[in-house]
C-alpha cells in the first residue's frame, strides 16, 4: 500500500517536539510568578538588573525619574515584562503610595533592589552642602524609605529579598568625596541591621559593594582600574542573588582591596590621597 503524508519517522518527530514545546509552555505557566522592584532603573546598573531580571522570568517594575529612559527600557524588553514607574526617590512621602501601588500591580513581591545613586564632581577643598544633601538623599534616605516598606511587608510574610547596591567606598572615609563614602557607609550598616532584624523572619538582606563600573558615576572618578560593565555587574549580583547572600563584592577580587584598605591604621591612612 502507498503510505501518503508524512513518513512514520518524521512524523513521530513532529508529535514529540510538539509535546516538549506544549509541556515546556505549560510549566512556565505553572511556576510561581516571581516580581521583582529595581529602584534607580533608568540607566546604568539598574537598567542592567532590569534586563537582568526579565531575562529570568521576574516581572520587573522600573523606577526611576526619567520617564523616556523607562518608556525605551520597557520596551526594549516587553511590555509584559517590564513595568515603568516614574518617581523621584527624594520625594519620601510618595513612597508608600508608590510601593503599594506596585505590588497590587504585579501582584505581590519576592525581591527589591535599591540602585539608586548620585556623586557629583566634588574638588579637593570643596563643601558643598547642595551636593551633599543629593548623595544623603539620594543614596542614603531614599534607600531607607524604599527598604523599610519592603522590610514590613517581607517580614509580614516571612519571605522576601532585599538588596542594597553599595559601593567599596563605605569601606572606609576617604579624602575625595567624604559625604559620598558617608551614604555608603550608613548604607552598609542600614543593611546590616536591617539582616539582623529581619533573618530570624525568614528574610534575605544582601549588600552589594561594587568597584568601579562603566555607568555616568564614572565620569567623577580621577583614577579608575578593574572597571567592568553595567551587564557583566548584573550578571553578578543576579548571581549573589541566587546563593542569598550577605555582603558581596563586585567583582570579588574586590573584598581583598577592602580587607587592606580597612586594616591601614588611620594615622596612616589619613595621608593617602584616595
Amino acid at each position: 500500500m502507498l503510505e501518503v503524508g508524512f513518513p512514520r519517522p518524521r512524523l513521530l518527530f513532529l508529535l514529540t517536539r510538539l509535546m516538549t514545546v506544549m509541556t515546556s509552555s505549560v510549566n512556565r505557566l505553572l511556576e510561581p510568578q516571581r516580581r521583582a522592584i529595581v529602584v534607580g532603573a533608568s540607566s546604568g546598573l539598574g537598567a542592567a538588573l532590569v534586563r537582568r531580571l526579565a531575562s529570568e522570568g521576574y516581572r520587573v517594575a522600573a523606577v526611576a525619574r526619567r520617564e523616556t529612559e523607562l518608556a525605551a527600557l520597557r520596551d526594549s524588553i516587553g511590555n509584559d515584562r517590564v513595568f515603568p514607574y516614574v518617581h523621584d526617590v527624594t520625594e519620601f512621602e510618595q513612597v508608600p503610595l508608590i510601593f503599594n501601588q506596585i505590588t497590587r500591580d504585579l501582584g505581590g513581591l519576592e525581591l527589591i533592589v535599591y540602585a539608586a545613586a548620585v556623586q557629583p564632581p566634588v574638588a579637593p577643598h570643596e563643601y558643598d552642602f547642595v551636593k551633599d544633601e543629593a548623595m544623603l538623599k539620594t543614596n542614603l534616605a531614599g534607600a531607607v524609605a524604599w527598604l523599610n516598606q519592603a522590610a514590613i511587608r517581607f517580614e509580614r510574610g516571612r519571605a522576601g529579598h532585599i538588596v542594597g547596591i553599595s559601593s567599596i567606598a563605605g569601606d572606609r572615609g576617604r579624602v575625595g568625596s567624604p559625604v559620598y563614602n558617608t551614604s555608603k557607609a550608613g548604607l552598609n550598616t542600614y543593611l546590616e541591621a536591617l539582616r539582623n532584624r529581619l533573618s530570624r523572619h525568614g528574610v534575605t538582606v544582601t549588600t552589594i559593594k561594587p568597584g568601579f563600573i562603566d555607568t555616568e558615576l564614572l565620569k567623577n572618578a580621577p583614577k579608575t582600574f578593574w572597571v567592568i560593565s553595567p551587564d557583566e555587574a548584573a550578571a553578578r549580583i543576579s548571581e549573589a542573588i541566587h546563593r542569598r547572600a550577605q555582603v558581596t563584592y563586585i567583582p570579588p577580587r574586590w573584598r581583598f582591596v577592602g580587607l587592606i584598605v580597612r586594616a591601614v591604621p588611620s594615622a596612616i591612612f589619613r595621608r593617602l590621597n584616595f
